[in-house]
């Protein structure tokens, strides 16, 4: 797969990958082409290149399943350190012991990496293994092992302190959580310098304080809570209940969208806010929600105002919507819900026929053949029969898995070269299966593959079909070929 392409290639196609939030469809195509077991790239690219790209995907991906069947089924922890420590940081985050120690115990091989191994060493206690833990302890401080923050914890969870030192340590998420661990009276106020990971655990182990017992004047406080609002870590809700909580003149309110500009940031969006509540009015609302989200944007803290935002917009009828508001109103209001759509089978139309459950393996070879000859038949006698490009999309698919078409049919349509992106071409003809599969991903980038046009598809299927990855190709076309409804 990535053995004739080149790393400098390669590295470029990445990057420009990278840029995107990619769709379910082009993140799918990605999974299997960099989980793939195959030779690495060997021109320009050295291999902890390569598996730190691996690693940087699956990160960004946050496929946690994907992650630990990588790692295990590979035993190769020693060779993607930060990809292990990343799995085992967000399940100990998540307040999960049993989920981040279960992985160790499936590792075969010597943990090599420092922290990985006082995780396992750590996590061996929490099993009672209290002699194999002392044991690795042991062997790690004659190699030369010192580390006073994590023996004083250990020790003490070993039996051997009555007192522990109640030093917390933000260093990593297992230091703190040896911390909460070992202090019964465990109290912590996070700052906005505080790690998200730690912030996450805070949350997840119901150590953050309540917002409401914060005064409004506390405006590090305040902010340092927008801030967490903004990374996940605090609800929505309860930060816009607290914004309730200033208190504005009728004449404040009345003249928000000047006055909010002479007060601080976080009055100002109290303020807008609160006027925001009082009206009814789909024009005014719409501007003040944006002047809202702007507001939020100007801190840095735009996702704080994210699930509300959707709220307030899908309150509003859509053909309320002023045509200076549309493009807002359109970005913000799409839910991420998905749609279970059905398959509804027009048998007068090829590519919506029940022959395209060949792609489920619902056909035999010979069956196909037959039915897909008799449908063509009756197309070349129907003169008002236009194939369109999904019905080409589909022969061509046909013809690649070797389906025998008869060649009477072969002027029913005429195969246009100069659709095929002459880049990726090349990549097929060089065998750089791996590249070429990139630039599909690039090519789909954010989008759902039923939402690009037919022609883009035909190349992308085309791409497919010529580097013969059925598996990719046949879930794309039962996206794009079926009617559903």
């Amino acid at each position: 797969m990535w053995a004739n392409s080149d790393g400098l290639k390669l590295k470029s196609l990445f990057k420009n990958i990278d840029k995107y939030e990619l769709s379910k469809d082009a993140s799918e195509i990605l999974n299997i082409s960099m989980l793939t077991n195959a030779y690495y790239p060997n021109q320009n690219i050295t291999e902890q290149e390569f598996l730190k790209i691996k690693s940087n995907w699956l990160i960004k991906d946050s496929n946690f399943e994907l992650i630990e069947e990588y790692l295990l089924k590979n035993q190769i922890i020693n060779l993607h350190p930060e990809l292990m420590k990343y799995l085992v940081d967000r399940y100990l985050s998540q307040s999960d012991i049993k989920k981040s120690c279960e992985i160790f115990s499936k590792i075969i091989k010597p943990i090599e990496n420092e922290y990985l191994s006082k995780f396992n060493l750590y996590c061996l206690i929490n099993y009672g293994k209290n002699e194999e833990a002392q044991l690795i302890l042991d062997l790690k401080k004659e190699l030369g092992f010192k580390d006073d923050y994590f023996e004083n914890k250990i020790n003490y969870l070993f039996g051997y302190l009555d007192e522990v030192n109640n030093e917390v340590s933000e260093n990593s998420v297992l230091d703190f959580h040896l911390a909460h661990r070992t202090n019964p009276e465990f109290a912590f106020e996070p700052t906005k310098e505080t790690p998200k990971l730690i912030w996450k655990y805070l949350s997840a182990s119901n150590l953050l304080y309540n917002i409401q017992d914060i005064e409004i004047t506390d405006i590090d406080k305040i902010s340092t809570i927008e801030k967490a609002t903004h990374d996940k870590n605090y609800s929505e809700k309860e930060l816009f209940e607290f914004y309730k909580r200033f208190q504005f003149n009728i004449n404040q309110l009345l003249n928000t969208e000047e006055v909010y500009k002479s007060l601080s940031s976080i009055e100002g969006r109290a303020l807008v806010y609160q006027r925001l509540l009082l009206t009814e009015e789909p024009k005014l609302k719409l501007k003040l929600i944006k002047t809202l989200k702007n507001i939020f944007e100007a801190d840095d803290i735009g996702n704080a105002f994210d699930e509300e935002l959707k709220k307030f917009l899908n309150q509003i009828d859509e053909e309320e919507v002023p045509s200076n508001f549309t493009t807002f109103y359109n970005n913000y209001s799409k839910t991420d819900k998905i749609i279970d759509k059905k398959i509804k089978y027009n048998n007068k139309i090829l590519h919506q026929s029940k022959l395209v459950n060949y792609f489920n393996g619902d056909y035999a070879k010979s069956k196909i053949e037959e039915e897909v000859n008799k449908f063509l038949k009756k197309i070349k006698k129907d003169k008002k029969y236009f194939l369109s490009k999904k019905d080409i999309i589909f022969i061509e698919a046909l013809k690649s898995d070797g389906i025998k078409i008869s060649k009477k049919y072969d002027n029913l349509y005429e195969i246009n070269k100069s659709e095929m992106p002459a880049d990726i071409q090349l990549m097929i003809d060089n065998n750089e299966i791996g590249a070429a599969l990139l630039r599909v991903i690039e090519v789909i980038g954010p989008e759902k593959i039923e939402d690009i046009d037919d022609d883009t598809v035909y190349f992308i299927i085309n791409t497919l079909n010529q580097l013969n990855v059925d598996l990719i190709r046949n879930k794309l076309l039962l996206k794009v070929l079926p009617l559903k409804v």
